[in-house]
């Protein structure tokens, strides 16, 4: 699996590109390197907190042109799951505005009132308040049947001074209380690759998955059969590595070290 073989490039985003509202210095000449070379790209996140729109308004600020085709987000695959399994279900979300945005922009009702609730949707929340844990909560143990659905499993965010709790350390605490896990939709299950794949006709012996998480990451290329390339300029260190019983293909220093391997 050589890199000048592959044609997709899904790359994570923070930590890989960039570290909160630092853009890597490579970054720019790697993204312009693939454009030349005529291969393909999209940004794949977990994060949930932003919209599409938001993402392209930051990488604009950030100095990265982008337009909505070139995202593939835990959000898009949730709604993308909801539509299959969930059609016409009044949605409870415990997220950001921005997620709720997303999710109104795909047809779901958004509700905040318990009673019309038919459907959980948690999300990674900058906005998490006590009173949503307390109505997920609710729903969670008076309604046993009730869907619960996690945008990502990830347990923490990085930022410029380390890291915060992410949508996987906030199931982690509502099941505490509940009893009850969610169904996972982001990150490592390999829907949001095969997404990406399907929607670039681009076969998975021709796609590799780029990021700095082998839990999320790496592990949805994996789960997809494509190619995981691990960076370490984000969460997973030498040590992580070393005990991880998942394996990426490559391990680069950063995701700069490409540009010497197309």
């Amino acid at each position: 699996m050589k890199i000048s073989d592959m044609q997709l490039f899904l790359f994570d985003m923070d930590g890989t590109l960039y570290l909160g509202d630092r853009l890597f210095t490579f970054t720019k000449e790697l993204l312009e390197t693939l454009k030349k070379k005529g291969k393909k790209y999209l940004f794949m996140t977990n994060n949930s907190s932003k919209s599409v729109e938001d993402y392209v308004k930051k990488l604009e600020k950030l100095g990265i042109a982008a337009t909505r085709e070139d995202f593939m987000t835990s959000s898009q695959a949730t709604a993308y799951y909801l539509h299959i399994h969930h059609e016409g279900q009044r949605l409870y979300v415990c997220g950001t505005e921005s997620l709720k945005a997303e999710l109104r922009r795909e047809g779901f009702t958004v509700t905040e009132k318990v009673e019309e609730t038919d459907c959980i949707v948690m999300g990674f929340d900058t906005e998490l308040t006590f009173q949503k844990l307390h109505d997920v909560s609710y729903l969670l143990l008076t309604r046993k049947d009730i869907p619960y659905i996690a945008t990502n499993p990830d347990l923490v965010c990085p930022t410029e001074f380390g890291s915060v709790p992410d949508c996987g350390s906030v199931c982690a605490a509502v099941k505490n209380a509940t009893g009850r896990l969610p169904v996972v939709i982001g990150k490592p299950a390999p829907l949001m690759p095969q997404l990406a794949m399907d929607k670039l006709g681009i076969p998975k012996e021709q796609t590799c998955v780029i990021g700095d998480r082998i839990y999320t990451d790496i592990k949805s290329g994996l789960n997809a059969g494509a190619m995981g390339i691990l960076v370490l300029s984000g969460e997973t260190t030498k040590e992580i590595l070393a005990e991880s019983p998942d394996k990426p293909h490559l391990v680069l220093q950063d995701a700069g070290e490409l540009l010497g391997m197309l």
